[in-house]
């Protein structure tokens, strides 16, 4: 049986439950636990806190041999190098000039400077002899430029002379530096070359230094560490590691302030330490892991009281604060439980529903026999998602329409006892869509009335100049019979324009009543030039008015209702032969055919009169039913046109003609795509 809500207070328990106080023995073990995990814990740190320090010492005693290696092998092969130029010196001394034009000088010959320095390709830029007394040789020329560059440079190189022949040793100038006055990795070396004490010149060699610091590091130095060139005392780089700092050394070139900086990879850490740490920590965890096994046995009881209160009251809150009525009945159909919300909806107790059997109290009585079928078939499959809407009778006797949804009451087994139901009161919903249907069905009603207002204004406006015109000939032939002054050709001529007069008629009551009842377009491919022509000349003939066409040559193909469309001409034509007489000068109507400016897929139709144009205050209502500028008109021939342009899928425009000066209505209407050639006929 499902729990009844209590009275009582059940966070209060769950709360008093919380704060119990746990046995003696219990209280002792969970201390005597707590204090080996604490020392565990602490012996866990310590070795941290050891294994840290030791590889911190071991990895300031590796960069400090590192640091002195890296000097002492710059220093080497440095003055290695120094030796090289200062044998070369020597035979430039010697020999002059001719000592680059000896043949048999290059790499691999057995007079060649052997340091790893010379040898290495990229190191060694330019080389120059500068005598004393006689020719200069080498690269004279990138002596000279450097020395042209700056001031820098040229204090340099001049400074590295005067030691070199002062102290009679190797001397060195740089870095040099471009015009800007930024630094490059650049460094001369001059070595002078004595004979006795009589100086004979120097010997230069300029050297680019970032290729050389490459050379000079072997691949296991660069394996655990980067190393760059600095020059001018530049930003250090930044450690893989907060903790690996860079530190630098000085090259011990005299006459330059250059260092190489040392950025460490990554520290270099015996694995032993490690897998100590490691194995230990293994132990650690498995310790912790039986004391929480512990810890677990002996809260298990609590937490699972706790746990069982604090489902009570969260579902006695849930009961209190959902408006959804909640309903559980078993496989026989006996109601188990119903919540506070179904009782309020239905008006009956939870002790008047509660082991109640169909038919049950709150079904109204000439619904009675369609519920209890209802009730059996949800009893064996239940109800669809979108839930069953039915109607439940309150206790005051008033009708509740309701949404009922069914899920499978489930045991911890799986095995269904019944079903649970959500019942929603769906009354309010139901009495608004009623009042939007009276509503829609109110609004259709004036719809209807209108379109029958617009069906009888557009008659009165379309009808109106034929039925006058049927009528002047009518009374002008009546004349004539009566004076007898009208001969046969005359009376066919006469009923032949009467008759083409009561076609247009009824071709205006077809087009009108045809677009008053919205029916499907007689959409077909055709050519606008000839429709266009045609139309014009039946509004230049109504109106005795010339109107100037301005058409392509081609064919303009367009996929549209031909009736609407000449329709649509011949209002704009007659619009415009209206006015064009009102604006001071001779009328003048024009109907232009031409591609959009604004879109190439559509094709514009523009026609502009003489007249004084559309006022800009009347231009966003001058396509509106009803609405007219014109005296005696009714205000539905430009919405007709309107009408038929968007129904094309294109749009109608008003704007001020440059040349005419008036008015100038431009219809806008798609292209028929092209046809495709290639594709079969039908036979």
């Amino acid at each position: 049986m499902p729990l009844t809500p209590q009275s009582s207070d059940d966070f209060a328990l769950l709360h008093a439950s919380a704060r119990a106080s746990l046995p003696d023995r219990s209280r002792w073990t969970v201390l005597w636990m707590m204090g080996v995990a604490v020392l565990a814990i602490a012996a866990v740190v310590a070795l941290v806190w050891y294994l840290n320090h030791f590889e911190t010492e071991e990895e300031e005693r590796r960069r400090g041999a590192d640091a002195l290696w890296l000097e002492q092998s710059v220093q080497f092969h440095f003055r290695r190098l120094e030796d090289d130029v200062a044998q070369l010196a020597r035979e430039a001394a010697l020999d002059g000039p001719g000592a680059w034009r000896r043949p048999g000088r290059g790499a691999g010959a057995e007079d060649e400077p052997s340091g790893l320095l010379w040898r290495a390709p990229g190191v060694v830029a330019a080389r120059v002899w500068l005598a004393e007394r006689g020719d200069d040789a080498g690269d004279v020329a990138a002596w000279y430029e450097d020395v042209a560059r700056s001031d820098h440079n040229r204090q340099a190189l001049a400074t590295a002379q005067d030691i070199a022949r002062g102290l009679r040793r190797a001397s060195y100038a740089g870095p040099m530096r471009r015009e800007d006055g930024s630094s490059t990795d650049r460094v001369w070396l001059v070595v002078p070359y004595f004979d006795g004490a009589r100086p004979m010149g120097t010997y230069a060699v300029a050297l680019a230094m970032e290729r050389a610091v490459q050379v000079l590091l072997p691949p296991w130095f660069l394996q655990q560490q980067a190393v760059r060139l600095v020059v001018d005392g530049a930003e250090p780089l930044a450690a893989p590691q907060a903790r690996l700092q860079p530190y630098r050394t000085v090259m011990n070139l005299p006459g330059t302030d250059l260092l190489l900086e040392v950025v460490p990879r990554g520290p270099q850490a015996s694995s032993v330490p490690r897998l100590f740490f490691v194995v230990a920590l293994l132990f650690l965890l498995g310790m912790l892991a039986s004391l929480a096994a512990l810890r677990r046995d002996f809260g298990k009881r609590q937490q699972v009281q706790q746990r069982l209160l604090a489902e009570v009251a969260l579902r006695t809150a849930m009961e209190r604060s959902v408006t959804i009525g909640m309903r559980a009945w078993d496989m026989e159909g006996r109601i188990l439980y119903v919540n506070e919300a179904f009782c309020s909806m239905l008006g009956y107790s939870s002790e008047e529903l509660r082991g109640a059997r169909a038919p049950l109290p709150y079904w109204p009585a000439e619904q009675a026999g369609r519920l209890d079928a209802l009730h059996r078939s949800v009893i064996r499959e239940g109800t669809r998602p979108e839930g069953i809407e039915i109607q439940f009778q309150h206790r005051d006797g008033h009708l509740v329409d309701v949404l009922v949804h069914e899920a499978p009451l489930l045991t911890a087994d799986g095995r269904q006892l019944g079903w649970m139901s959500s019942v929603l009161d769906i009354s309010e919903r139901k009495r608004a869509q009623q009042l939007a249907a009276l509503q829609q069905e109110k609004l259709e009603a004036s719809a209807r009335l209108v379109a029958v207002g617009e069906v009888a204004s557009t008659l009165a406006h379309e009808l109106n100049q034929p039925l006058g015109a049927l009528a002047s000939f009518a009374s002008g032939l009546l004349n004539r019979m009566e004076r007898g002054s009208l001969g046969e050709d005359e009376l066919q001529a006469v009923v032949r324009r009467m008759a083409h007069l009561a076609e247009r008629a009824g071709g205006v009551t077809q087009r009108v009543n045809a677009f008053a009842r919205r029916r499907e377009l007689d959409l077909k491919r055709l050519d606008l030039v000839p429709l266009v022509r045609r139309a014009a000349l039946s509004a230049q003939e109504a109106h005795g008015t010339a109107v100037q066409l301005a058409l392509p040559g081609a064919p303009v193909w367009v996929q549209g209702d031909a009736l609407l469309l000449e329709h649509l001409v011949r209002n704009l034509c007659a619009n415009a032969l209206d006015w064009a007489g009102h604006g001071g000068g001779p009328p003048r109507v024009e109907v232009r055919l031409q591609p959009c400016p604004a879109d190439e897929g559509q094709v514009e139709l523009a026609v502009a009169d003489s007249g004084p144009g559309v006022p800009e205050a009347a231009r966003a209502r001058i396509f509106d039913a009803f609405f007219s500028t014109k005296e005696g008109g009714m205000g539905m021939g430009l919405a007709i046109c309107r009408s038929i342009a968007e129904a094309h899928h294109g749009r109608i425009l008003v704007e001020q003609d440059e040349r005419l000066g008036g008015a100038r209505f431009a219809a806008r209407l798609p292209l028929a795509p092209a046809l495709d050639l290639s594709a079969p006929s039908k036979p």
